[in-house]
């Protein structure tokens, strides 16, 4: 009998910690003025992107309150109202209020009741200007191609100098240092990540210090594994990746002489589709974008180059960049050709493409002929080749 007690006292015990633990709550209030009938939206940023937890038609007044259970390590929110966005850290059983109006929330609010919050909307306000000032590089008409890398590539070491110095590693156990690791930037519509692991020996530096004080402070957090794991990865394959980047990097005047670039991505039917499967005949590798403007008019080229030459041995190999998956899944459901995405531009980095749309023409041997630039006729260039 007293075992049987004592069992159920420490099972009550338990169960009292366990609601405890799950009813940790936090909040996130505030008001979106200029935004009547909007449909106001609540993210969780989790690892595989963003999940609505809730949503909310805002009313005259524009105030909103969104809850949730808070989670043992810091987790990341957004609120968004279409592509207007305010980003949202949860550290602790905590109230956070947002003050913004519409259409400017993401340059232009109020946050108080979290410090991380606060420090996240400083590094959120840096991006803005950076973006602003990579735009003002890339729109310059007297600024040529390599002049435009080469400024960019100053703008960001100078941009990464200043948050690792103010932000990474003067906290890198606080979630903003966290947050700073996965800001990006775009150039040519092709998104990348300011601090690349993959790429950079010091910007790994920056991970692992930011996954040494997650291992210390929640070792069992999703996302601090996550990080330690780009961390260890990054510092292994530096070499590799210093050997690819040197290998893959593409003289205009030399593309008809070099080897081919492999590609292998899932085409709008989950497929693993190869460049190099397309052995035997022309291909055509498209770089697209099916958000711009221009968009259809180009689809329509391609389709009449394919309905008269697909059926004398030429194939067009068509990567998206589309970051929404479901609009470009839809754009291409009756396309005849082999459509693949790459939301990370990694292979267009890897083909030197400095904006989109672009193309390449690739042999029946499976070598690359020539580019874009080089071509003034493609259509003889591509009779020449079948």
């Amino acid at each position: 009998m007293k075992i049987s007690k004592l069992f159920t006292l420490s099972a009550m015990s338990l169960a009292v910690l366990a609601l405890a633990s799950c009813n940790k709550k936090f909040q996130v209030t505030g008001t979106i003025s200029d935004a009547k009938d909007s449909i106001l939206y609540f993210e969780n940023m989790s690892l595989n992107g963003p999940v609505t937890v809730d949503s909310v038609q805002l009313g005259e007044d524009g105030t909103f309150a969104f809850d949730g259970q808070a989670a043992d390590a810091p987790e990341f929110y957004r609120l968004r109202i279409a592509g207007q966005i305010v980003n949202v850290c949860i550290d602790s059983t905590e109230t956070v209020t947002v003050k913004a109006s519409y259409p400017t929330m993401s340059s232009q609010y109020e946050v108080s009741g979290s410090d991380n919050c606060a420090k996240i909307k400083e590094l959120a306000l840096l991006q803005l200007a950076l973006q602003s000032q990579i735009n003002a590089v890339a729109n310059d008409p007297t600024t040529g191609v390599d002049s435009v890398k080469v400024a960019v590539e100053r703008l960001l070491v100078n941009y990464k100098d200043n948050v690792k110095r103010n932000y990474i590693f003067k906290e890198p156990m606080k979630a903003y240092a966290y947050f700073a690791l996965f800001q990006t930037f775009t150039l040519g519509n092709i998104q990348s990540l300011v601090f690349n692991p993959r790429s950079n020996a010091d910007d790994i530096k920056a991970y692992a210090a930011v996954a040494t004080s997650w291992d210390a402070n929640w070792p069992e957090a999703e996302r601090g594994v996550n990080l330690h794991n780009i961390a260890l990865e990054g510092m292994k394959d530096m070499r590799i990746v210093r050997n690819e980047a040197l290998a893959n990097r593409i003289d205009p005047n030399k593309v008809s002489v070099t080897g081919l670039i492999d590609i292998a991505l899932q085409d709008n039917k989950g497929v693993v589709r190869k460049l190099s499967d397309l052995k035997g005949k022309v291909v055509f590798l498209d770089f697209h974008l099916f958000a711009s403007d221009q968009s259809m008019k180009r689809i329509m080229m391609l389709r009449d180059l394919y309905n008269k030459y697909h059926a004398q041995g030429l194939e067009i190999y068509q990567i998206a960049v589309d970051p929404n998956e479901h609009f470009w899944k839809t754009q291409t459901a009756a396309l005849p050709w082999v459509s693949v995405r790459d939301e990370s531009g990694a292979s267009a980095r890897s083909y030197n493409v400095q904006g989109i749309p672009t193309y390449f023409l690739i042999d029946r041997s499976n070598s690359l002929y020539k580019r874009a630039e080089q071509i003034k006729d493609v259509e003889a260039e591509i009779k020449s080749l079948l």
